[in-house]
């Protein structure tokens, strides 16, 4: 089999390269014969942060022909590495692995409480038992995820509980995601000092520069958010009466908030169809992020913030090429010349 290579322009800082998949490696020592598959603009692999492939609506057992469709549709869209913070069930061995897969971290499946989250999804211990729970799955992933809120009025985890949890899955050498949609849980979130919360919606500003200092991430999801905004405000009677429209509304100026104070954000669709990446980051474009931090949130800074390196020799084999700069020309995001997983090209 010949020797993959592009060259190009790399970003983040638009240098120069010339690259070849040495197996599942890059390497700049040139190979004879390799064999040109793109020039252009070169990111490293993008990354879906937040995604849940498998399953068609919540509650639906994981499907194994489902989940090969949904990280197809994200190879596709560029998409080489995604982190599932929950899902129906254990992913099969292939999962993350094989050449229909973007590589992946996942957290097994949600840890909730009694009474809360989507039935037939997750696990739901008793409060004093979520941090053993935690601290297994993150042993066993490297990453766990506990829905510590819910509906407006439901309880929320309290804080020395989620502090113990961070202390074991930290302890196991994993780390914790949250999922809050309400303030008084991402201010818990923050206090506990969890690795990351996903979506965030109603989290104080003030707690940001915390966050930042404590290296706690912000998967905002944001485009899942506006869009369910924009539904709902289009039925008067639910929004007028709906708990969602306060914190929704302000969202996308929380995510640039984020940005600015210095918080890592996290490109996270939350959606299907599965392969949205590019409308995530244009809607972190429309709140007010620059091209180049949008960008970066779904790409080189979400791939250091997983633990992989970017456009560099020894660095995995994932790449996605554009005709042109995405950052001066969105669009190209829709329109991948190339894209390689595993030092191998994914056939369009």
């Amino acid at each position: 089999m010949a020797v993959l290579r592009i060259r190009g322009l790399a970003l983040p800082e638009g240098d120069p390269v010339d690259l070849y998949a040495d197996g599942d490696r890059w390497t700049s020592d040139p190979v004879p014969g390799a064999d040109l598959v793109a020039e252009g603009w070169i990111l490293p692999g993008l990354v879906d942060a937040h995604t849940h492939p498998g399953a068609n609506t919540p509650g639906d057992p994981l499907d194994d022909g489902i989940l090969r469709d949904d990280l197809r549709a994200h190879l596709e869209s560029g998409v080489t590495l995604i982190r599932s913070p929950g899902l129906a069930d254990d992913p099969p061995d292939w999962f993350g692995r094989s050449d229909d897969s973007p590589r992946a971290f996942h957290a097994g499946r949600w840890i909730a409480q009694h009474g809360q989250f989507a039935p037939g999804w997750g696990r739901r211990p008793d409060p004093a038992d979520l941090p053993a729970v935690a601290a297994e799955q993150a042993a066993r992933t490297g990453w766990a995820k506990i829905v510590i809120d819910w509906k407006a009025g439901d309880d929320i985890v309290p804080v020395e509980i989620l502090r113990e949890a961070v202390t074991r899955v930290h302890a196991a050498g994993g780390r914790l995601a949250v999922h809050s949609q309400h303030g008084a849980g991402g201010a818990v979130a923050v206090e506990a000092g969890v690795d990351s919360i996903e979506h965030g919606m109603g989290l104080d500003p003030a707690l940001l520069s915390r966050m930042a200092e404590q290296g706690t991430a912000l998967t905002p999801t944001l485009a899942a958010i506006t869009g369910s905004l924009a539904r709902t405000l289009a039925n008067p009677d639910r929004a007028r009466t709906s708990w969602y429209v306060p914190g929704a509304s302000v969202h996308a100026r929380l995510t640039a908030a984020a940005v600015e104070a210095g918080v890592t954000v996290l490109a996270g669709t939350d959606t299907r169809p599965h392969g949205g990446i590019a409308q995530e980051i244009r809607a972190l474009v429309t709140a007010g992020v620059t091209p180049h931090r949008a960008i970066a949130a779904a790409s080189w800074a979400a791939r250091a913030y997983l633990g992989l390196p970017g456009l560099l020799d020894g660095a995995p084999a994932d790449a996605v090429v554009y005709a042109a700069d995405p950052r001066t020309d969105l669009s190209q995001l829709d329109k991948p010349s190339a894209v390689i997983v595993r030092g191998k090209r994914v056939a369009r």
